[in-house]
C-alpha cells in the first residue's frame, strides 16, 4: 500500500460521521418507485467487484417486505455446485443501506475463479461467478471489457448479454454513466424512446435508489455482474449531466440544493456498486479513485474526472475556444488525485499503465476549430501536465480507455504534436440507440487528424487483452438494441505496445 493509499483510507475514516451526518439532511420528494416484490428477496441480483490477488467484494441488494434489517448469510466456494465451501460468513442488510450489503472474503488463492451466493428469509440469491486478481508476479494475460452509457430508455442491454457469455473475461471496467437521472418521458416526447423509466428526474436519495433498482432488474445486466467482477467508477449522469466539482451544469430544481443531491446521489451509487468501503461517501464527498495491479502485464489506474475539476471553460458545450481554455493552471484530476496518480504509476512495474477514466483526452478539434468543452479539449494545460508527468515517471505509452460519447474510438493522446499516449474509446451499451456504422462528421475528423484511427457509431463495448507488453482492443458492435436478438460481431482489432505511442491493426 503506498503513502497515498493510505491516505485514502484514512480520509475514508475520518469521513464517516460527515457522511451521516450529511445523510439526515436528504429529504425525499413525492414520485418515489416502491420495490416491487414480484421478483423475490434477490430481485436485483448479485455482483462481485475490484478483484484483488487475495481477495473480492461480494454484493447484493435484498427487497424485503418491511423496512427491518435483515439477517444474511454468504458463501465462497471454488466449485459452481458449493461443494468446495472455502469462505462463509454473516452480514446484516440495514434500511440504512437500502438493504445492500458488501462483504469482502480474506486469503483467497490470486488469478482463480470463485463461486458464491447469499441465503436469507428461506430465500437464496442467484449464484455469482468471481476472480481474484494475478498474483503480483504472475505473467499471464489479462482480458477485460471497457463499457459505458447505458441509457434505459434508449435501448435493450443486449450488449451485456454478450458480455456475461464471454467466458475468459478476468473482470468488466464500468466507466460511468450506470444510470441516468432523467425524468419519465411519455412515447412521443422524445426521438428515442424504446422503454420507459420510472419516476421523475432524480435529486432526492429514494429517487436515485429507485432508479438504480429499475436498472438493476434488467436480466442481461444481471447476467453480467453475475458473470464476472467489476471495476465501477462515475462520470455525471450518475448525478446530473455535465457536472463537476460541487457546480451543478444548470440550475437545479426549486427547494433542491445540489450538495445535498451529489450526497444522495453518492450514497445511491456506493449501494448499488460492489466496491471496497474506501469509496463510501462522505456526504457531497467521493474518493473512486483507485488502483488494481493485474500481475506483470497491466495495472489500472481508476480515475475521477468530475469530482475535482474545474468549471467547463466557455460555458460548456462545443464551440471555439475562448481565452480561459488556455488557463495553464486548469485542473481535471485536481491536484491531490494528480500527485497520487503519478505516485500510483511510479509504485508499481506492471508493463502497462492504464488510465480508466471517463472523457475524451484525444485532440478532437471541428472544422472551425471547435472543441468539446466537457472533454480534456477544454482543458489543455491539464492534459500537458498529466501525460508529460507520466512520461516524466517511464511511461513510455500511458493506455486511456474512455467512455462518454456514445461512439467508438481510437486515436493518439498528442501534446504540442508530440505522441504521448493511446487511447481507446468505448461506445454505449445502449444511449443514443441504434446508432449507425460511422457518422459523416466523425469520419471527416478522422481524415483532417491522422492521429484519430478508428469511429464507430454503434451500440456495444470494447473487449482488450493485455499480453507480452501489449494491448488489443477489439471493438464489439451491435446492430441494434431497440428489439432483441442483435448479435455481437467484431468491428475492429487494433493493437499498441507498452514501449511508444501508436495503433497498428491486429
Amino acid at each position: 500500500m503506498t503513502t497515498t493509499d493510505r491516505h485514502i483510507l484514512d480520509l475514508h475514516r475520518r469521513g464517516l460521521l460527515t457522511g451521516a451526518l450529511a445523510l439526515t439532511a436528504l429529504v425525499t420528494q413525492p414520485g418515489c418507485v416502491a420495490l416491487a416484490q414480484d421478483q423475490g428477496l434477490f430481485g436485483l441480483g448479485v455482483a462481485s467487484g475490484d478483484p484483488w490477488p487475495d481477495s473480492v467484494v461480494l454484493w447484493t441488494r435484498l427487497t424485503p417486505a418491511t423496512p427491518d434489517p435483515v439477517p444474511l448469510r454468504w458463501e465462497l466456494a471454488t466449485d459452481d455446485g458449493f461443494g468446495q465451501v472455502v469462505a462463509r460468513g454473516e452480514a446484516l442488510a440495514s434500511p440504512d443501506h437500502a438493504h445492500a450489503v458488501h462483504v469482502i472474503p480474506q486469503g483467497l488463492q490470486p488469478g482463480r475463479r470463485y463461486w458464491y451466493r447469499f441465503h436469507a428469509q428461506g430465500q437464496t440469491s442467484p449464484v455469482g461467478r468471481t476472480r481474484t486478481a494475478p498474483a503480483p508476479g504472475a505473467d499471464v494475460p489479462v482480458r477485460f471489457v471497457n463499457a459505458s452509457c447505458q441509457r434505459y430508455e434508449h435501448g435493450l442491454f443486449t450488449a451485456w448479454r454478450h458480455v456475461a457469455a464471454d467466458d475468459t473475461l478476468d473482470f468488466v471496467f464500468f466507466n460511468g454513466d450506470y444510470i441516468y437521472e432523467y425524468a419519465h418521458r411519455a412515447a412521443g416526447s422524445t426521438p428515442i424512446l424504446v422503454r420507459a423509466v420510472d419516476g421523475p428526474e432524480c435529486v432526492t436519495l429514494d429517487q436515485y435508489r429507485a432508479r438504480y433498482a429499475q436498472y438493476r432488474r434488467d436480466p442481461d445486466l444481471q447476467a453480467a455482474h453475475a458473470a464476472h467482477p467489476f471495476i465501477v467508477v462515475f462520470d455525471d449522469h450518475e448525478v446530473q449531466n455535465n457536472w463537476v466539482s460541487d457546480i451543478p451544469s444548470v440550475p437545479q430544481p426549486a427547494g433542491v440544493e445540489f450538495a445535498l443531491r451529489k450526497a444522495a446521489a453518492f450514497r445511491a451509487w456506493y449501494e448499488n456498486m460492489p466496491v471496497r468501503p474506501g469509496a463510501l461517501p462522505r456526504g457531497a464527498e467521493i474518493t473512486a479513485y483507485r488502483r488494481l495491479v493485474f500481475g506483470r502485464q497491466m495495472a489500472l489506474h481508476v480515475l475521477d474526472t468530475r469530482g475535482y475539476r474545474d468549471d467547463q471553460p466557455c460555458g460548456d458545450g462545443r464551440k471555439p475556444a475562448c481565452e480561459a481554455v488556455h488557463n495553464p493552471a486548469a485542473q481535471v484530476l485536481g491536484p491531490a488525485q494528480e500527485a497520487w496518480l503519478f505516485d500510483s504509476v511510479a509504485g508499481n512495474s506492471a508493463a502497462m499503465q492504464v488510465l480508466g477514466q471517463q472523457i475524451f483526452m484525444a485532440p478532437r478539434p471541428g472544422p472551425h476549430g471547435e472543441v468539446s468543452m466537457d472533454s480534456w479539449d477544454g482543458y489543455p494545460a491539464a492534459r500537458a501536465r498529466v501525460m508529460r508527468g507520466l512520461r516524466q515517471r517511464g511511461v513510455a505509452n500511458p493506455i486511456v480507455l474512455t467512455g462518454d460519447v456514445h461512439r467508438a474510438w481510437a486515436g493518439l493522446v498528442m501534446v504540442d504534436e508530440q505522441a504521448l499516449g493511446t487511447e481507446f474509446v468505448a461506445t454505449s451499451i445502449s444511449s443514443d440507440g441504434d446508432g449507425r456504422d460511422a457518422d459523416q462528421g466523425a469520419l471527416a475528423l478522422i481524415g483532417a487528424h491522422p492521429h484519430l484511427r478508428f469511429h464507430s457509431a454503434r451500440r456495444g463495448y470494447t473487449r482488450h487483452e493485455a499480453k507480452d507488453g501489449q494491448m488489443l482492443a477489439e471493438f464489439v458492435a451491435l446492430p441494434f438494441v431497440s428489439h432483441p436478438g442483435a448479435e455481437a460481431r467484431i468491428v475492429a482489432r487494433l493493437m499498441t505496445e507498452a514501449r511508444a505511442p501508436g495503433i497498428i491493426t491486429a
